[in-house]
């Protein structure tokens, strides 16, 4: 920076053309370093590339159930280390990011009135209705189900983890069945994908071996293919260049 500055002071003829050529190499340079800065789970969340939307076929995709997506919580029967402020706002986190999927989202209250509508989804914590699971989407019955059980299973064996990452994550995921994503991801990061089928076959990531540095390498959020796989499902445009919109881009 410091060289171009004296240069730019020198103003000699017929060396403009010389000065640009130089900024351009050091704008450049900067912008590589930055990309090269960036993880490879961060370039895998925020940008979707050509041919890494692959499912394990276990579902069938399709448009969502409803074209406005409305969220009703209930606090009943949560772990007392979860504050219902807390899970209340992950709910409504999750909803915002989907929502770049183009389609419309909100958080309404729990109420007789609300939770009767078919166009409310209600998310919950039920023991029955989560079987056994950290969570559980019924599409037909608008339900999502968190488990307290299992939660109270993690925090025993893992006292010192607060299991809020988790719990965005259950939330995120079970959330993508109501936008039309039924069959799960083979690409590690998104959120609505497992890490392998139970014969064998593994998810897919970009460098597997950086994979072993996280505990859990899925994003607790929609990433670019989940919202690009969704934004199809649902006949809106892609994202521009396979990128998540700048207000949800992940930084390390």
């Amino acid at each position: 920076m410091l060289f171009l500055m004296r240069f730019n002071r020198i103003q000699l003829p017929g060396t403009a053309w010389l000065i640009r050529f130089l900024t351009a190499i050091v704008l450049a340079a900067a912008l590589s370093g930055a990309a090269a800065a960036e993880s490879v789970r961060t370039r895998e969340i925020n940008q979707c590339l050509k041919g890494e939307i692959v499912t394990w076929g276990d579902g069938i995709d399709r448009a969502a159930i409803i074209p406005q997506m409305k969220f009703a919580y209930s606090h009943a029967g949560a772990p007392a280390w979860f504050s219902e402020e807390l899970v209340s706002g992950m709910v409504a986190k999750a909803a915002g990011e989907w929502a770049n999927c183009g389609l419309r989202t909100s958080m309404v209250g729990w109420s007789v009135f609300n939770v009767l509508k078919p166009d409310v989804i209600k998310v919950q914590w039920s023991e029955e209705g989560s079987r056994g699971n950290f969570g559980l989407a019924n599409v037909g019955m608008r339900t999502i189900s968190l488990g307290p059980r299992i939660f109270g299973v993690l925090k025993t064996r893992r006292p010192d983890y607060d299991g809020h990452d988790t719990l965005q994550l259950v939330i995120s995921h079970e959330m993508g069945h109501f936008f039309g994503l039924m069959a799960h991801s083979r690409r590690c990061i998104d959120v609505v994908s497992y890490y392998d089928n139970g014969k064998g076959e593994k998810c897919y990531s970009r460098d597997p071996a950086q994979m072993r540095g996280y505990r859990e390498y899925r994003y607790e959020f929609p990433t670019a293919c989940d919202i690009e796989r969704c934004r199809k499902l649902n006949n809106m445009p892609p994202l521009p260049d396979g990128r998540l919109p700048e207000h949800s881009l992940h930084h390390d």
